[in-house]
């Protein structure tokens, strides 16, 4: 279960690690708040409308956009991952500070 736990939860282990800290860190909070979304809209529907059916729509709808990030993140390639026209590697400072 832990295992589990890391791999979607702990952003070392997932396959957002690829992205530099600031990028992960934003991904995973908007990760987060879209979940925490999804969880009171379903609340609120199963109070108001006492179905379930959207509620399971919210959670299949959340699964497939939390998909689409782990799988978009896993080929992406990001500005200092780029080599210069001589085949030296770009650093973190890309304004030349």
């Amino acid at each position: 279960m832990s295992n589990i736990y890391q791999s979607i939860m702990d952003s070392r282990f997932n396959p957002l690690n690829k992205l530099p800290p600031a990028q992960r860190f934003q991904m995973m909070v908007g990760l987060s708040v879209m979940w925490t979304t999804i969880f009171c809209a379903g609340t609120g529907f199963w109070v108001v409308y006492g179905q379930l059916l959207a509620f399971h729509l919210l959670v299949a709808l959340g699964f497939a956009i939390t998909g689409i990030t782990f799988y978009r993140a896993q080929n992406i390639t990001t500005y200092r991952d780029q080599k210069r026209s001589d085949g030296t590697p770009r650093y973190d400072d890309v304004w030349g500070a």
